[in-house]
Order: structure tokens, then C-alpha cells, then sequence
């Protein structure tokens, strides 16, 4: 019931990236990278399953050394999902990923080198059908763009970006993917708006940096919708200090509050106030206990009073309206029955399997 998606998504190439297509009108891929040393296989392929298992859908490992991109193999072999290998200052570090199985490269303009060595790198990755990500960052910009602007800002990023795939373009590669990221989310939707319109590859997006808890939570989802409610991204990073595993649970949860893509059941509840005559918090909190078992995706709504709660209830797949010590289920947007509180839990999950199996027929649990 309700939630149209109202953005217009801006259109790309599509490229792929191991088993995974990236642009067009394929579903924006949740990206992390891991925290681990990547030169220890085994830490980081454990990693790598972890976020997986929360819904990662590719993955980017750093190779600061020729150690770490020979593990890359042996970390490939032990996963499941495509591997980035994420290259800085050494260019012959990314020839040597792609030789070990890297499914994407991510270089950064501002060290990587000039032309010749990034010719390299083109001939090689196309060789392989492996695409190429043009990361900029505000915090490594090359130091003439940096010089030329008298600091960090938009045009400088957005010129280093273009100068860099017009490079590729040169070269006669094509399989480009293109990210730049600030901590500062006016600075990176600022450096967006500059170049969204002059390329035609899909877009890497993220706050770099946001930092820690929840101000980096807060940050990153501020700076993320701003850039996807204007319909630009293709696949994207939430970026926090600590466990790469809640960057992939933020970044799921974003895309479904944005009505993007859909990973799970999503519950409607209402803050409650002094009109509200059950305990609101108790039942909505056994609810989305329930709900953590559904896989598929439903929209439930557990509304408090007679102001909202009948609105919210029926526009919901299958709503619950409290009133005093009882309480209205709808499905559908009709009324199915009345309940009391001590059974609203029980009732009120009945109803969402009911409407799940008539939706596909199929079991939920």
C-alpha cells in the first residue's frame, strides 16, 4: 500500500562487476570495504562472509602492498560476492589484482600516476571485462587542482574526475564507474551537480569519513538521501570507524526508508502521546520481534489513537488502530476484526501471514 518512489533516476551505462550488474535501471548495490589486513586471508574473508550475511553485495579490500595483493587470490577463493581491489600511489599493485581475480579496480586520480601508467591499467582490466572506478576524494586531490582553487572545492573535484575518465576514454576503456566523496555533504553534492550531466557511467556515492556512532549514522544518511532522492547513485557506501557490518545494515535500511529497494518487513508506529490507552511501545517492540523471521518484504503499521492510527492502519498492508485496551486490524485496507490487547500481538501476526502467503502463496518463515 502507498510509498511511490517519486525520484527520477538519473540513467547510466550499465557495467558489470563480477556477477553483479552496476547502473541502468539495475537495483542500487549496497558496497562495503573491509577493516581487516587484507595480507591475512583468513581474517578477511571471515569478514567478508559477516557482511554478506548482512547484506553486503560487493566488496572492496585495500592493497597497500604486493603481499596483501597476492592474498587477494587466496581471499577470492574462500567468498561469494565480487572483490574491488582498492589501489593507491601503485599502479603495478593493480596489474597484480587483476592477475589474482580483482572484479573491479578503484583508483584514486590523485596519486595513481600519469597517462602511461593508467593506460596500463585500462589495457589489462579490459583484457579481463574488469571495470574501472575513478575514485576522487576531497582529501587527496592532485596538488596543481588543489593549487588551482586555492583549497578543496567542488570544481576542483568534479575537473579531477573528468580529466580522469576523459583519460580512460583515451585509452579506449569505457567500463567506468565513477565516485567522489567529501565528509562535507554540501561539498560532495555540490561536486555531483557538476558533472552528472557531462558523463554517461554510473556513480559511486558516499560521505567519506562520517565518523563515529551516531553522528556518522546521521551524517551519512543525510549526505546519502540528498544525493539519491536526486535520483544519482548506482552504488554506494556508507562510511563508519568500526565494524564495516552496520555500514551495510544503515545503507539497507536507507535505501528502504527511500522506498529504493526493499529488504525486509518495514514497521509503521507511532511515537506515541497522552491520547494513546495501550502500551504501545510493548506491542510494537513483540511486532518487529516477530517480523525479524519474515524475509519478504510487507509494510505493517502499529498506530496508538484514533488521529492517525485508522489512516496509517489501512494504508499499510496490514495495520493495527488501537483504541482503549483494544484495538482494529486492517488488511488491505478494510477492517478484518476487532481485538482485544492481551491478543493483539498474536492476531495482529496472523494477518500478516495471512497476507503473505495470499500475495505469493508461498511460505514466509
Amino acid at each position: 500500500m502507498g510509498g511511490d518512489i517519486i525520484y527520477n533516476r538519473r540513467k547510466s551505462r550499465v557495467v558489470r562487476v563480477g556477477g553483479v550488474l552496476v547502473g541502468g535501471d539495475n537495483p542500487i548495490v549496497v558496497e562495503s570495504m573491509t577493516s581487516t589486513d587484507t595480507r591475512d586471508a583468513n581474517a578477511t574473508a571471515e569478514q567478508i562472509k559477516r557482511l554478506t550475511q548482512a547484506g553486503c553485495e560487493i566488496v572492496r579490500l585495500a592493497v597497500p602492498d604486493e603481499a596483501a595483493a597476492r592474498a587477494f587470490g587466496d581471499v577470492k577463493k574462500r567468498i561469494s560476492i565480487p572483490l574491488i581491489a582498492d589501489i593507491h600511489f601503485d599502479y603495478k599493485l593493480a596489474l597484480l589484482a587483476l592477475e589474482n581475480g580483482a572484479d573491479k579496480l578503484r583508483i584514486n586520480p590523485g596519486n595513481i600516476g600519469g597517462e602511461g601508467r593508467v593506460s596500463q591499467l585500462a589495457a589489462a582490466a579490459k583484457g579481463r571485462g574488469v571495470p574501472i572506478r575513478v575514485g576522487v576524494n576531497a582529501g587527496s586531490l592532485e596538488r596543481d587542482i588543489f593549487n588551482k582553487y586555492g583549497g578543496i572545492t567542488a570544481k576542483g573535484m568534479a575537473e579531477s574526475a573528468l580529466n580522469h575518465v576523459q583519460m580512460l576514454e583515451r585509452c579506449g576503456f569505457e567500463d567506468i564507474v565513477v565516485g567522489m566523496k567529501a565528509n562535507s555533504i554540501p561539498l560532495t553534492i555540490a561536486a555531483h551537480q557538476l558533472i552528472v550531466e557531462k558523463i554517461p557511467y554510473p556513480l559511486h556515492i558516499g560521505i567519506t569519513e562520517a565518523g563515529l556512532g551516531l553522528a556518522g549514522m546521521v551524517k551519512s544518511a543525510a549526505g546519502l538521501a540528498g544525493l539519491l532522492t536526486r535520483g544519482w547513485g548506482d552504488t554506494l557506501r556508507v562510511s563508519l570507524t568500526g565494524d564495516p557490518v552496520a555500514e551495510v545494515t544503515l545503507a539497507r535500511e536507507l535505501l528502504q526508508s527511500l522506498n529504493l529497494r526493499h529488504f525486509k518487513p518495514e514497521i509503521v508506529s507511532c511515537p506515541t502521546c497522552g491520547r494513546c490507552r495501550v502500551d504501545l511501545e510493548k506491542i510494537a517492540n513483540e511486532v518487529e520481534k516477530h517480523l525479524q523471521k519474515i524475509e519478504k518484504y510487507v509494510k505493517v503499521a502499529v498506530m496508538g489513537c484514533e488521529v492517525n492510527g485508522p489512516g496509517e492502519a489501512r494504508d499499510a498492508d496490514v495495520g493495527l488502530a488501537c483504541g482503549s485496551g483494544a484495538g482494529l486490524i486492517f488488511r488491505n485496507g478494510e477492517v478484518i476484526r476487532k481485538v482485544s490487547e492481551d491478543e493483539m500481538v498474536a492476531k495482529f501476526m496472523e494477518e500478516i501471514y495471512i497476507f503473505l502467503e495470499d500475495s505469493d502463496g508461498k511460505s514466509v518463515v
